[in-house]
């Protein structure tokens, strides 16, 4: 068998490592122990990108935030799938992840960092959020695994209260807030139903082929309620 062989590593701001990985045509990105992703596995996050345009497909020009460039999926599936009118920006941490797009993954970003629609930020998705006020027609989350952090403390922010109302607030009405989860969790969507948001939890698989483990999804409507007083 190919032995896997590490191309780079990448600092987290706040703390862990990174490693990308690759064995011949596979690559891995690897915290410690833990596989974050693998470039076999691609549906739960393409299902990020389906979801949201079963909610806004019809929507004229519309304007997409992701949350985690990862290894595209979710990006390049929202390409195949909203129109040229769409605007797609896309904010990602780490800085080396990037360039791994450009470098040893750009077989596999195959040329989407260079779409017209999309706009890749250096940044905490996170401020790109908080600075939003009615922007984005969707807000597609794969952060860290989801709700429940593993390598970053400060992504806790993006699903707790003040987060969710920081995410209503950038929707436009009828927005869909969209998030990724390694498995499910009661206390996040007790807490998306507590701060209005009509709610949809959707189990997926890890392959395209309906394998793999199973993950969540949450489509969480922005209905215009407010969010709960005092649990922000």
């Amino acid at each position: 068998m190919i032995p896997w062989v590490v191309l780079d590593t990448a600092k987290i701001p706040g703390g862990g490592e990174l490693r990308l990985k690759q064995r011949g045509t596979e690559f891995s990105i690897m915290l410690g122990s833990n596989e974050l992703m693998n470039s076999r596995l691609s549906g739960s996050e393409e299902a990020l990108a389906k979801l949201a345009h079963e909610r806004i497909g019809g929507r004229s020009k519309p304007n997409i935030l992701i949350g985690g460039l990862g290894m595209g999926f979710t990006l390049r599936a929202a390409l195949a799938l909203f129109g040229r009118d769409a605007r797609i920006v896309v904010a990602e941490l780490v800085s080396e992840v990037i360039a791994w797009a450009r470098g040893p993954m750009a077989e596999l970003f195959a040329g989407c960092l260079d779409d017209p629609r999309v706009e890749i930020v250096e940044g905490d998705v996170g401020k790109l959020i908080r600075d939003g006020m009615g922007d984005y027609d969707a807000i597609l989350l794969d952060v860290d695994n989801g709700p429940e952090g593993l390598s970053r403390d400060a992504n806790d922010s993006l699903y707790n209260y003040t987060g969710l109302y920081a995410a209503k607030t950038a929707l436009k009405p009828g927005g869909v807030l969209i998030v990724w989860s390694q498995g499910p969790d009661k206390s996040f969507s007790r807490r998306l139903h507590e701060s209005g948001f009509v709610t949809d939890e959707v189990k997926v698989r890890a392959s395209t082929k309906g394998s793999g483990a199973r993950h969540v999804v949450w489509v969480a409507a922005n209905r215009g309620a407010t969010a709960v007083k005092g649990r922000r």
